[in-house]
C-alpha cells in the first residue's frame, strides 16, 4: 500500500514537471503531501535540483531558455508573469534571450537571478498564456520595453508585431488609454498613430521618417494599387515610390516584373521612381529635393 501511494505520488510530480517545463515549486510538493523533510532528501539524493528558491527541477535542471522562464514565473508567486524584454523574446519580437529574466508581479517579490518589477496597472486583461508561460500580452509587452528602445528599434517592434498579428492597435490603444502615465505610452502613441500605417521593413521606416524630416506628403505605405502591392503611394501626386532592394529584384524575372508595373502604371497615370538604400543613406538630401520636385510638378 506504502509502495502504491509513494508510486502515485512520483506520478503526480511527473504531470506536474511536464506541465511546468520540468519544474515544480515547494508549494506543490506540500499539496501532494511531501512534508520539508521529504523535499529536502529528494534534492539531497538529486530527484530535486535547485533552480530558485521554492522552485525545483525535476530529475535534472532544464536549461532551455523557455523553462529557465517558467521557473522564473513559478519563483515569483502567483500573479506573477514574464514580461519586459523576457516577454518580447517569448513572443518573438526580439531575436535573443537576455539574461537575467525579468518577471512582473503585483507585490514585491525579490529573487536571486531575476529581475522582478512591481506594477499596480497590471490587469488580468494584460496577461496570456503562451507556449505553456504565463506572459504579459505583446501590447502590455511593447509599452514596457518602449522606454529602452532607440525610436528606429520601436519602430521596427511595433510594425512587425502588428504584420505577424501579434499586435493589434485597438488593444494597444486600450491600453495606453488605461495607462497613460506609463513611461513607454507617449513614445508609443507616437508610433501606433503614424498617419503612414505599419511598415514592413527597416528601409520603410526609414523612407517614412525622410518624407517627415524633410517636410514631404505622408506618403502611403503597402497599398494595393491596380493589381499590385505598392510599397508608397503619394496619392494628391499620384506618383508611386518602389524601395528597391538588391536581393528582390536581383534577377531577370523581378527586372521584368518591374518594368511591366511601372507600364501599367504610367498607362494608368501613375509615375513610378525607384529609390535604393544606398541612395536614401549615402544622400537623403537630394532624394527628398528631387521627390519634392516631382510631386510640384505632378500637381
Amino acid at each position: 500500500m506504502e509502495h502504491q501511494i509513494a508510486a502515485d505520488v512520483e506520478h503526480q510530480i511527473a504531470a506536474l514537471a511536464a506541465r511546468q517545463y520540468g519544474h515544480v515549486t515547494r508549494a506543490q510538493l506540500l499539496e501532494l503531501g511531501l512534508g520539508p523533510r521529504a523535499v529536502a532528501y529528494r534534492v539531497e539524493v538529486g530527484k530535486l535540483h535547485i533552480a530558485h528558491q521554492g522552485v525545483y527541477g525535476v530529475g535534472h535542471l532544464p536549461r532551455q531558455a523557455i523553462a529557465r522562464a517558467a521557473a522564473a514565473v513559478l519563483a515569483c508567486g502567483p500573479g506573477a508573469a514574464l514580461s519586459h524584454g523576457s516577454a518580447a523574446s517569448l513572443w518573438g519580437l526580439t531575436r535573443h534571450w537576455e539574461f537575467p529574466l525579468e518577471v512582473t508581479a503585483p507585490a514585491e517579490r525579490r529573487r536571486p537571478g531575476i529581475t522582478t518589477h512591481r506594477s499596480r496597472t497590471l490587469l488580468r486583461a494584460d496577461i496570456r498564456n503562451h507556449l505553456g508561460v504565463r506572459t504579459t500580452s505583446p501590447a502590455r509587452t511593447v509599452l514596457d520595453i518602449a522606454p529602452r528602445l532607440t525610436d528606429r528599434a520601436l519602430t521596427r517592434t511595433v510594425n512587425d508585431a502588428r504584420h505577424r498579428g501579434r499586435l493589434h492597435v485597438n488593444a494597444i490603444t486600450e491600453l495606453m488609454d488605461r495607462c497613460p502615465t506609463h513611461p513607454g505610452a507617449k513614445r508609443l502613441r507616437a508610433v501606433i498613430e503614424a498617419p503612414a500605417g505599419p511598415t514592413r521593413s527597416e528601409f520603410e521606416d526609414a523612407f517614412v521618417a525622410l518624407a517627415r524630416r524633410h517636410r514631404l506628403p505622408t506618403p502611403q505605405v503597402n497599398v494595393h494599387l491596380n493589381g499590385y502591392e505598392i510599397d508608397a503611394l503619394f496619392p494628391r501626386g499620384r506618383l508611386i515610390v518602389e524601395l528597391d532592394g538588391w536581393e528582390f529584384h536581383s534577377d531577370r524575372s523581378a527586372f521584368e516584373d518591374d518594368r511591366e508595373r511601372d507600364a501599367t502604371m504610367l498607362a494608368r497615370g501613375y509615375e513610378t521612381v525607384r529609390i535604393t538604400w544606398e541612395r536614401l543613406q549615402d544622400d537623403p538630401e537630394r532624394e527628398a529635393a528631387r521627390l519634392r520636385r516631382i510631386l510640384d510638378a505632378r500637381r
